[in-house]
């Protein structure tokens, strides 16, 4: 039988695996605070039920039915996510917090419901895709505001979702899923860059750009 904690690493690993290319032993136990050698047990178990793949010093990697597992747990808490913002009007910094709570426990049933009285959003608050009953889930070609070089202009597609504080500036800021954004200068030695966000001009750092997604639009389409 899998255990929320089971199902809390097979999460983490599809996330890290998104920016990683490989996911290590000490991202795990960086990501939970825990031992190395406690991260190393739960991975052996994750291999023996057939839904990691791993590898003492060499990494580990999802198999088909653990990605189908974590697809099913970030599928609850974006589901859940979206309703607690749209029936509740729970704060989008909140939002990530209420949810860990109540992913493990929603069942076939009440997810199905929650889908239909929603109108089968495909994201949630944040910009986060949303998996589909099968486990399918767009890869939308994001790329991080801090990689984008002066003269770019985005549209913020998705943010990081776990760092209430981060959330609150964010919403401050106005740089939230659904705003286009130009990129008016990018400091050479800092990185510091400056934005015209809705007519607005804001200034971030490196970190702060780092945990905010973007799709860049293409200045220069081709001629038909």
């Amino acid at each position: 039988m899998i255990t929320e904690a089971d199902q809390n690493y097979l999460k983490e690993i599809y996330n890290l695996e998104l920016d990683h290319q490989q996911v290590t032993t000490s991202m795990l136990a960086d990501r939970f605070g825990f031992s190395p050698a406690t991260v190393t047990g739960m991975l052996k178990k994750l291999s023996h039920h057939g839904w990691v793949a791993y590898e003492p010093y060499q990494g580990v990697t999802l198999t088909d039915d653990g990605r189908k597992i974590a697809l099913e747990v970030i599928r609850h808490h974006r589901l859940l996510e979206t309703y607690l913002a749209r029936a509740l009007n729970i704060p989008w910094d909140r939002l990530h917090n209420e949810a860990e709570k109540l992913e493990h426990v929603l069942s076939d049933y009440l997810e199905a419901r929650i889908d239909e009285s929603l109108g089968y959003p495909t994201s949630d608050p944040h910009g986060s895709p949303i998996p589909s009953v099968d486990g399918a889930i767009p890869d939308g070609g994001r790329v991080r505001l801090a990689n984008l070089a002066a003269g770019a202009e985005a549209d913020v597609v998705e943010v990081y979702d776990r760092d209430p504080e981060l959330l609150a500036r964010l919403e401050e800021l106005g740089l939230t899923p659904g705003v286009r954004i130009a990129v008016q200068a990018v400091e050479p030695l800092d990185g510091l860059l400056t934005l015209n966000v809705s007519g607005n001009p804001v200034v971030v750092g490196q970190t702060t750009a780092s945990h905010v997604f973007v799709k860049q639009l293409d200045l220069h389409p081709a001629a038909s």
